[in-house]
């Protein structure tokens, strides 16, 4: 089993920045990505930004230009760094590791952490 708690989340006036952050814990492969979704009041979960153990950088082209994905491998951490923050960040930003083994993966969630950009 793997546990994912973000942090980070909060009020921000649009304009600002904030700096959100995921730490996992329990069984990790070596292989694995680890990713920011959102779901904003009434929609659906969307991908934000991916990261690969690798490196290798996946972003929604919405959030191109304002927001950085990075990771701490020795801490097992994944951040999202958001600039320019939007009213339309506003939502619950929820944080994915999976594992991968042979082409096969297995995807763990965190409960969320809540951003709200006022205008």
């Amino acid at each position: 089993q793997v546990q994912l708690v973000e942090s980070g989340g909060g009020l921000v006036q649009a304009g600002g920045s904030l700096r959100l952050s995921c730490a996992a814990s329990g069984s990790i492969f070596s292989a694995n990505d680890m990713g920011w979704y959102r779901q904003a009041p009434g929609k659906q979960r969307d991908l934000v930004a991916s990261i690969t153990s690798g490196g290798r950088i996946n972003y929604a082209d919405s959030v191109k230009g304002r927001f950085t994905i990075s990771r701490d491998n020795v801490k097992n951490t994944v951040y999202l760094q958001i600039n320019s923050v939007e009213p339309e960040d506003t939502a619950v930003y929820y944080c994915k590791l999976t594992n991968m083994y042979l082409g096969y993966g297995v995807d763990y969630w965190g409960k969320g952490t809540l951003v709200t950009v006022s205008s």
